[in-house]
């Protein structure tokens, strides 16, 4: 079939099918224009395949790779992949359990294309892994995630004098328990043209890892998500704002360790503010009437779910802040009656209000 349409197909998604290495050899061979490729729980495709598939020189045009659950995946099988792709921008490999830095880094140095680099439970992979392959990305990548791989820990490596990876602008590390202040401090030097930043379910970064981020910008940040970053608190939060207050337009800090004094200094300096969370964070109605009190600031989307110390005394606040409200999340805030929700729901008609 693929061979017949080898000049018209251009999207192939194969997915717990009983196929063999035979079938990723003509793909490799016969897939002149594919350009989107997605390989999901393939358990009888080994190494040989990719293998085969990549020095089938076939695969000029794929721009998209993902792979998921498919331990034919090895350093030998993406160093292949990475050769015999071009023009490959987006890979996301999704629980690899035989991929290793050797192969991530051999891929790195080949994918000159490469715009975007997603892993997903590929446990086997470490920080030097990791900040190797930034290294030797082109200079097009722009974003990078890492996603609940447990095979990062915060080790001091001492990076050399290189050039930064000044084309990095959007990361996303999530969930990875080892990942802490010694790797953040580094990313700061390494990737100083950020505008995204997730850092989410990161016990291990504090205020110490996360201010020489922030103090090594060359470039503004703009969506900031640091949920579930439990030892982040307002000396974090005050910095990031006084220092990128100007462009930010997204901020979560769910779970962080921040009080009312983060709401005042995002009030005083975030004016193209639009989305903000600080829901299960420990502020207050004075803290809700700071944001209130700002000329300046336009929330269009405000959570503040499980925010148990926020009361009735907020609705004049909320209420005000409801004039740009397209989305509002109070649930779980128990100290809020359903008298003042119904109010609530009443005046401000155009917003969606969760309770």
């Amino acid at each position: 079939m693929l061979s017949s349409a080898s000049f018209t197909l251009t999207k192939i998604k194969l997915q717990a099918l009983n196929i063999t290495d035979v079938s990723l050899a003509v793909i490799g061979h016969y897939g002149k224009a594919v350009t989107d490729l997605s390989l999901i729980s393939l358990p009888n495709v080994s190494e040989k395949g990719f293998w085969v598939m990549g020095n089938g020189h076939g695969l000029q045009k794929l721009k998209s790779f993902a792979v998921t659950s498919c331990r034919g995946v090895t350093d030998l099988g993406l160093e292949a992949v990475g050769k015999g792709c071009p023009n490959l921008k987006q890979l996301c490999l999704d629980k690899c359990a035989f991929l290793s830095d050797k192969g991530l880094v051999s891929f790195a140095k080949t994918a000159s294309s490469l715009e975007s680099l997603q892993l997903e439970e590929c446990h086997r992979i470490t920080q030097f892994g990791f900040f190797s392959s930034l290294l030797n990305c082109g200079a097009k990548l722009k974003a990078f995630s890492l996603v609940n791989c447990y095979g990062i820990k915060d080790l001091n490596l001492g990076l050399p004098s290189v050039l930064p990876c000044k084309s990095l602008r959007s990361l996303s590390i999530r969930n990875c328990p080892g990942f802490g202040d010694a790797s953040l401090a580094a990313l700061g030097k390494l990737c100083p043209q950020l505008q995204h930043v997730e850092l989410s379910g990161l016990h291990g970064i504090s205020d110490a890892g996360f201010l020489p981020l922030l103090e090594t910008r060359e470039a503004d940040l703009v969506k900031v998500n640091i949920s579930g970053c439990v030892n982040l608190s307002d000396k974090a939060v005050c910095i990031m704002a006084d220092l990128h207050g100007w462009t930010l337009e997204m901020l979560n800090l769910e779970g962080c360790k921040i009080s009312d004094a983060s709401l005042v200094a995002i009030a005083k300096n975030c004016q193209l503010l639009s989305d903000l969370d600080v829901s299960k964070c420990a502020i207050t109605d004075s803290g809700i009437a700071a944001l209130a009190r700002s000329n300046q600031i336009k929330l269009q989307i405000l959570s503040m779910s499980d925010c148990s110390k926020v009361s009735d005394k907020s609705m004049p606040s909320l209420l005000k802040l409801g004039q740009t409200l397209l989305g509002l999340n109070l649930q779980q805030c128990k100290a809020i009656s359903s008298s003042a929700v119904d109010l609530l729901v009443e005046q401000l008609w155009r917003c969606d209000i969760l309770f």
